[in-house]
């Protein structure tokens, strides 16, 4: 299956898009291609956007934007932790090797279980449904909620994905992924097969024992796993540990200052 074009592209974006997933190919620097991309060929719904997702290893991301420059690319490591741009005039690609939170980073699974498509006529690997709603069903944000981005991927592919692993990818934010079944269920009514029962036991028999066992001794906010901004006041102010910080998370202090302050950087995600 072909995935569908996505975007109105302008001949130069095309052209842009092809170019760098081309070089990035003759070069053998592995990339997937994600975003709307993905999404449109996973679920049929088609959205215009302004930038091009490629996700990569971080190990490779230096190879990647050089290969990116010798084209004549502007780069950047916009936030070391998770993200670089690769701009052509008014054009971007984001260089994605994780998330803004610090989970969903990059791994070797990515492309043992990427999908063969063709984009732009090219022929490429897609992330994964199950990686994209990992990474999706940890954005709570004001301005922006996956939520139903997930809900869209298990209403197409649910009654095919690998539930196992994507429990695994959670891990300790398994409760995240919890919620979104649960409203899924509720969506889709006539859907609700597409998860499996024992997904909905397993997860619920760990939900009735934390909630048997009490209160938790850590006073921790996951708040900022799923939102940078709203949970602020609990950890600035309230003094509660940050979910992010190492070696509860994956992230440094610095990156954390880092991604915080990017806030009001037009473009962050």
């Amino acid at each position: 299956m072909t995935a569908p074009a996505v975007p109105i592209l302008s001949e130069e974006s095309h052209d842009f898009y092809v170019r760098s997933m081309l070089l990035l190919q003759e070069k053998k620097v592995p990339f997937l291609v994600g975003g709307a991309y993905a999404f449109a060929r996973y679920t049929g719904i088609e959205r215009h956007t302004k930038d091009f997702d490629i996700f990569i290893r971080r190990e490779d991301f230096d190879r990647a934007a050089a290969v990116l420059k010798e084209d004549g690319c502007r780069t950047e490591l916009t936030f070391p932790h998770w993200i670089g741009k690769a701009y052509s005039g008014e054009d971007f690609i984001d260089l994605i090797f994780g998330a803004g939170n610090g989970v969903a980073r990059v791994d070797e699974l990515w492309f043992q279980h990427a999908v063969s498509e063709t984009v732009l006529g090219v022929k490429v690997s897609l992330i994964p449904p199950e990686e994209m709603l990992w990474s999706k069903g940890l954005i709570m944000e004001r301005e922006r909620f996956d939520g139903a981005d997930v809900a869209h991927v298990i209403e197409a592919v649910g009654a095919r994905l690998d539930y196992r692993r994507l429990i695994d990818r959670y891990g300790v934010h398994w409760r995240a992924l919890y919620a979104h079944l649960i409203l899924f269920g509720y969506i889709y009514p006539a859907k609700r097969a597409n998860v499996p029962a024992w997904v909905l036991e397993e997860l619920g028999s760990r939900l009735a024992n934390e909630t048997s066992a009490g209160n938790s001794k850590e006073n921790i906010c996951y708040g900022s796993i799923v939102s940078r901004q709203q949970y602020l006041h609990d950890i600035g102010v309230r003094g509660l540990k940050d979910a992010r910080l190492q070696p509860i998370g994956t992230m440094s202090a610095k990156d954390i200052a880092v991604w915080t302050k990017g806030i009001e950087v037009d473009g962050a995600k």
